[in-house]
């Protein structure tokens, strides 16, 4: 069966009294679901919420990492300095990445090696844009970031690989996404990986979906077949609201 996974992106929020705080609201939650649940806090605070979490259900993770393992990259974080402090899953290609720091499919093919090579789990995002979507090209432009990213990979490296969908036109633009169409998205996802490594891989791979969820929405979205949980973004940086989500399932 396939892991249901809720992760929460903070992104660039919170110093380090702001993380104490919502790890302290995060540990008042009660978890009742049987997802797996995830935080990505900024760089500075891992190591800080990593220990904060050490003995609890929630895993801390990281929100991005280069794919080198040491060198003149000013700024930049490598897999093995973030297996140093704990961290054993990465977020890939999030949109942000792709649309503010210019990164590519090959680029990112290149972190996702790195992070495997390391033993690390990859959460890989991916999605179309809203010119895109009205084109209906929105397909076209999923597959070619997935294939460029990940299919030179063998079947046996998606056991550390979670696939997440963001929508890209339903975050932030006043465009809505139906859980109908992540749903439709995701399946052809699947059906995707199924073409090319198979079934049995292709079912077991879990598919997050990415786009707006909300307390409000979770438990529709979460309800469809193909949708394995959330990477939930400006949600989970309030406690009740991220668990509320994670106990959608």
């Amino acid at each position: 069966m396939r892991k249901q996974i809720v992760a929460g992106n903070w992104k660039m929020n919170n110093d380090l009294p702001q993380t104490q705080l919502l790890i302290d609201d995060l540990k008042k939650q009660k978890l009742t679901s049987d997802a797996e649940v995830m935080i990505a806090p900024t760089f500075t605070n891992l190591w800080h919420a990593f220990e904060a979490f050490r003995q609890e259900h929630i895993e801390v993770i990281a929100q991005n990492m280069h794919f080198s393992e040491s060198g003149a990259y000013t700024g930049e974080v490598s897999a093995s300095m973030l297996k140093s402090v704990g961290i054993e899953t990465v977020i890939l290609g999030h949109s942000e990445r792709r649309a503010y720091f210019n990164e590519t499919d090959e680029m990112l093919a290149k972190k996702v090696d790195a992070a495997l090579k390391n033993g690390m789990r990859v959460i890989f995002c991916f999605g179309e844009e809203l010119a895109d979507r009205k084109a209906g090209n929105e397909e076209n432009v999923v597959e070619s970031q997935i294939k460029n990213a990940l299919f030179h990979l063998d079947g046996d490296d998606f056991k550390n690989i979670v696939l997440a969908y963001e929508p890209v036109w339903a975050i932030g633009t006043g465009e809505t996404a139906s859980p109908e169409q992540a749903q439709d998205m995701h399946a052809f996802i699947r059906n995707t990986l199924d073409n090319k490594f198979g079934k049995d891989i292709a079912d077991a791979v879990s598919i997050l979906y990415g786009g707006s969820v909300k307390p409000n929405n979770a438990v529709e979205i979460f309800s469809k077949p193909d949708v394995d949980g959330g990477l939930i973004g400006g949600a989970s940086l309030k406690a009740e609201d991220f668990f509320a989500i994670v106990n959608a399932f």
